[in-house]
């Protein structure tokens, strides 16, 4: 493949990334807003399905197409500033999803419980607190990899 197919796939791959990460967060908040555990519930769900139908493909597609724009371009990935930084950012926004994923999982599991009382609430907040926290961590990231592969500034490789 070209260069500019290989920068195609990588370009569609990260505005599905950074797209649906963002709406996530959106709904995720629109939903905590209303202390509805069954909203909640709907909307976590939702969350967790569209992090496997768009977010775990966006994540292949970005590293695949960033990987086969850079060698068609005959680029350096660690020797190229613009690209080992932002690298690193999608390093730290994938490990911050390994947080992410059972916060999520477990904010599933207690808003399905639909129970109403005190606790289930001190719980709640206590784990969309982290989430919050740490999804806006794993949105932050990427999208700083995002403007720094934009803008190309010079920054230290290897």
């Amino acid at each position: 493949m070209s260069y500019l197919a290989w920068k195609l796939l990588h370009l569609a791959a990260v505005v599905i990334f950074l797209g649906n990460i963002t709406v996530g967060v959106f709904w995720a908040v629109r939903a905590h807003q209303t202390r509805d555990l069954r909203l909640i519930a709907s909307t976590f769900d939702g969350i967790i399905r569209s992090d496997r139908w768009f977010t775990i493909p966006g994540v292949v597609g970005i590293v695949a197409g960033g990987i086969g724009a850079a060698v068609a371009g005959q680029l350096s990935i660690l020797g190229t500033g613009w690209i080992l930084w932002p690298i690193l950012l999608f390093v730290l926004s994938g490990l911050a999803f390994g947080v992410l994923g059972p916060l999520q999982r477990r904010i599933l599991a207690l808003a399905n419980a639909g129970d109403d009382s005190s606790g289930v609430w001190a719980t709640y907040d206590t784990l969309y607190r982290r989430w919050s926290i740490w999804g806006g961590f794993a949105l932050a990231t990427p999208a700083v990899a995002f403007a720094i592969m934009v803008t190309k500034p010079s920054l230290p490789a290897f």
